[in-house]
């Protein structure tokens, strides 16, 4: 019995700064934590999730775009990073370019999906493949919904913040339409919870009350190691294990974990 397809997870919010490549470094570490071998592909062009797992520019050769537009075999791109059972496709800013370029191609929203696809990568077997997508709706964003099972959606608690996601989920409802019948949403997560904020509180009743389970009991507070992880070039799970981060990303793991179920082989 062969072991089953891996659950392939956008990390996406169209706003910068709301801690998606956070929760996408950090869910990755737990979930590896847990006993899970996880594949972080890199599609932000900043390419933070990358450096904030230690990746230096002389291990990027390789990176994403290679795999999406250069059509290099996705384990060639594939690096270990120094937390066990996770490991990374990096992303450089060449990859910046790439939306244009992708306009061209025939096959512009299915690159990702057909790269997840290999056989070589099949044969590795990982459990999990979460993909750090960039801050905009754009072609690389699409690619990601269309290779993926779901969307997670990061949440920063605070005003405004249930506006934006309305575009993401029209954008999500498309890409159901046109290309990915399947996707569907995993669940939002609420990130830089402040609970001596009033104003944090009310946007996590505000998410409850108009999207009822898609939020995630699991919430991530402000903290300061969360922000301090990634100029260490690490996971705040390595950084600091004991911090309340770093707990809250272990509880997301678990949760995340408990609401898939055990799989099934195909």
């Amino acid at each position: 019995m062969s072991k089953p397809a891996p659950r392939i997870i956008a990390v996406a919010n169209q706003k910068g700064g709301v801690g998606k490549t956070t929760t996408a470094i950090n869910l990755g570490t737990a979930l590896a934590q847990a006993g899970k071998l996880v594949l972080l592909d890199d599609l932000d062009p900043q390419g933070n999730a990358s450096t904030g797992l230690g990746l230096g520019a002389d291990r990027r050769a390789l990176t994403t775009y290679d795999m999406l537009l250069e059509e290099v075999e996705a384990q060639d791109v594939i690096q270990t990073t120094d937390v066990p059972n996770l490991l990374i496709a990096p992303s450089t800013t060449d990859l910046s370019s790439a939306d244009i370029e992708l306009v061209s191609h025939e096959k512009r929203v299915f690159l990702l999906r057909d790269a997840l696809r290999q056989p070589s990568l099949a044969d590795i077997g990982f459990d999990y493949i979460l993909i750090d997508c960039p801050p905009s709706l754009n072609l690389l964003t699409v690619n990601a919904m269309v290779a993926a099972d779901s969307v997670l959606v990061p949440l920063q608690s605070e005003f405004f913040a249930l506006e934006g996601l309305s575009q993401l989920m029209l954008s999500v409802r498309e890409v159901r339409q046109t290309a990915n019948p399947d996707l569907r949403i995993e669940g939002v997560v609420l990130t830089m919870y402040d609970t001596r904020n009033n104003l944090s509180r009310q946007v996590e009743t505000d998410a409850r009350d108009t999207l009822g389970e898609l939020v995630f009991d699991t919430v991530i507070p402000r903290n300061v190691r969360l922000s301090e992880a990634p100029s260490y070039a690490m996971p705040a799970l390595i950084y600091d294990a004991a911090s309340k981060g770093s707990q809250a990303y272990r509880d997301l793991a678990e949760e995340l974990i408990e609401r898939h179920g055990p799989a099934v082989a195909a």
